[in-house]
């Protein structure tokens, strides 16, 4: 009973927002979405492959927003883990830095790229 409680808690905003709804909406704003660290290498180097294919990505620091914490706990609960980076495209999940890098090796990346009109190319 007080872990439901919790995770109930975790799960809430202040104003009742669920945490993940709000992940969700902020995946959802852009056609390519990252959740980072201003510290992790990978991140950035995640960061700089999408816009060296000309992608402008919208990217929330986790580590300099507020409640970054619980975005990361949501995050591995998408099964991001770790929890950053973390890639939308479309507003759907894609995966952490070796899922993209397997679909940027293998040709997929820019096809969906161009499917959510984040490349015109």
């Amino acid at each position: 009973m007080m872990m439901k409680k919790m995770m109930q808690e975790r799960n809430s905003d202040i104003d009742g927002v669920n945490m993940m709804d709000r992940v969700a909406k902020l995946a959802s704003q852009k056609a390519v979405v990252i959740f980072s660290k201003s510290s992790c290498g990978m991140c950035h180097a995640i960061k700089r492959l999408f816009y060296e294919l000309g992608v402008a990505p919208a990217i929330y620091e986790v580590d300099e927003v507020s409640r970054g914490k619980e975005i990361e706990w949501c995050l591995m609960k998408l099964g991001c883990n770790p929890s950053v980076p973390a890639v939308f495209i479309g507003g759907q999940f894609v995966g952490a830095a070796n899922t993209v890098m397997t679909l940027h090796l293998n040709g997929s990346l820019k096809k969906m790229l161009r499917d959510a009109g984040a490349l015109w190319l």
